[in-house]
């Protein structure tokens, strides 16, 4: 249903996304992603690696690093995917929040909502 190929929009080494392979509907649940959670107070040992981009939030004491494509969607304050945390299953569910065409890239709302218009992180200035 889904796989990883090269992304126009994604920049950086490796350039890749997350693409649809048939079409999706609304509403429908395309990816469950296994969750690692671990304690907040352990993340500023994360914070001094690749992987501090690539955490979410796990509840209010956790974060999470996600395994299959979990980590690997692309951003857009348009997105045609959202996600769900599913703590009795610890994963992240994505569901398509639009319809998807096979072929689409699959994008998210880094910032958790799809209508979350906040600067990204990484974009914020650090002074």
């Amino acid at each position: 249903m889904i796989e990883i190929k090269a992304s126009l929009i994604s920049e950086g080494e490796f350039n890749r996304g997350v693409f649809a392979t048939r079409d999706i509907k609304k509403g429908e649940l395309f990816h469950e992603a296994p969750v690692i959670s671990y304690p907040n107070d352990q993340h500023e040992h994360i914070e001094k690696t690749i992987l501090a981009d690539y955490t979410f939030e796990y509840g209010i004491n956790h974060s999470a690093i996600l395994l299959g494509y979990g980590m690997l969607f692309n951003h857009s304050y348009e997105p045609n995917a959202n996600y769900k945390i599913n703590f009795d299953n610890h994963t992240f569910d994505f569901y398509a929040f639009t319809d998807i065409k096979a072929g689409d890239e699959i994008l998210i709302n880094y910032n958790g909502n799809v209508d979350d218009k906040d600067p990204l992180w990484f974009n914020q200035d650090e002074n």
